[in-house]
């Protein structure tokens, strides 16, 4: 028996059947471009002034997308780019999706799992308390970035699970499983992480572990392959401890808002374990044992207008003292302070100044007297440094 449809019901089908399909899947192209005017005092030499891109978040493009599987259920998948705005050369190692490449399955009652590329379970559940994912950028980080609150280091072949929000609770875990030859565990990485929300007030916890770190963690943003004879840190605050054979970092942070006004707080200890793992990292030092570092951050914002913000922020890192060969290595200490002021011209383009003085004492990682450090910019000559960074952010 043969269905006969009249014309213009088929072409209402033909109309609807598309056009459901695509209520049901969507692909987003998204983006930031951030470029601006950096002036640095005492920058292992005389004051100078620079471009530099992606400060108060990092410049990107990326496509993110996500379909429908029913009762509940989506497939999902982001793919995001870095990129410098002043040579257009890419970012993280000169690869095409080094900021994140993951694929996974989403369900609006049990959370998310992905896989590939990600941010771990510390970043997500703690940075963004922090004032250099706020309003300070990648400058207004901890010293070194040294307990990766600021993003610096990504996990390759990772899986994370996401949960749900329930009643203003969340938690997530995160497993690399690594594996050198010789060590099923070399390279490894897992987090775990916890958070709270409600009434103005958020909370986190997480704890971050990574095997041989030099190569595992801290090279997965390197343009090549690491060896045990590279080293994959650059900052003076940390670059003496890649031969530890594990990286770990126990932190928690809190927040509250009130009115126009927003006050938070960090703390994380970061320890490089079992120094003197050369088939991890260099150690010309003789170092051995574990060297630990503490860190504290306050900071605040106040909300001017729905469209001006500033804040203010101290930061204090002290650690790093450890055995070595000719005798105990006396620890460094950091003092930073920040300043900042955000200005929006619409919701997608703002200005933003932000100030950093950082003063240093003590003895650092490479075992000679500690120069001041701003995150991801040149170390000082000396004991202190100042940075002003005036810059202009576009969202895509």
């Amino acid at each position: 028996m043969k269905l006969k449809f009249p014309c213009k019901s088929l072409l209402a089908l033909s109309v609807a059947i598309p056009a459901l399909a695509h209520a049901q899947s969507s692909v987003t192209l998204y983006g930031i471009i951030d470029e601006g005017l950096n002036y640095q005092s005492n920058a292992g030499g005389p004051a100078r002034y620079s471009l530099a891109s992606g400060v108060l978040q990092g410049s990107r493009w990326g496509l993110k997308g996500k379909e429908d599987l029913g009762s509940g259920y989506a497939a999902i998948f982001v793919l995001e780019n870095g990129f410098d705005v002043n040579t257009g050369a890419l970012g993280q190692g000169s690869r095409m999706f080094g900021r994140q490449a993951y694929v996974g399955l989403s369900s609006d009652r049990y959370g998310s799992i992905m896989l590939g590329r990600q941010y771990d379970s510390l970043v997500t559940s703690i940075g963004d308390f922090a004032v250099g994912d706020q309003w300070g950028g990648y400058i207004a980080a901890h010293p070194g970035d040294l307990d990766n609150f600021n993003n610096t280091f990504r996990v390759n072949n990772a899986i994370k699970y996401a949960s749900a929000n329930y009643g203003g609770f969340s938690f997530s875990a995160t497993y690399a499983p690594g594996g050198i030859a010789g060590d099923v565990t070399g390279n490894q990485i897992w987090a775990v992480g916890a958070n709270y929300a409600g009434a103005g007030l958020r909370v986190g916890a997480a704890y971050l572990n990574a095997r041989t770190p030099n190569q595992g963690l801290f090279g997965n943003s390197s343009a090549t392959a690491l060896t045990s004879a590279s080293a994959s840190l650059s900052s003076p605050v940390t670059s003496g401890f890649i031969s530890a054979h594990d990286y770990g970092v126990a932190a928690v942070a809190a927040s509250y808002d009130f009115a126009q006004t927003s006050v938070g707080f960090t703390y994380s200890n970061t320890r490089f374990s079992g120094l003197g793992n050369l088939s991890a990292g260099t150690n010309p030092l003789g170092y051995r044992g574990a060297a630990s570092f503490n860190n504290v951050e306050v900071n605040g914002k106040y909300q001017l207008t729905p469209a001006f913000l500033v804040g203010a922020a101290y930061d204090y890192t002290v650690g790093g003292s450890v055995e070595s060969k000719s005798g105990e290595k006396p620890d460094a200490r950091y003092h930073q302070f920040a300043i900042g002021a955000d200005y929006f011209l619409s919701k997608r383009t703002d200005l933003y100044l932000t100030g950093i003085y950082q003063k240093a004492s003590g003895v650092d990682s490479r075992g000679v007297i500690a120069v001041a450090a701003i995150n991801n910019v040149t170390p000082a000559s000396g004991n202190h440094v100042g940075l002003v960074r005036v810059g202009i952010r576009h969202k895509f």
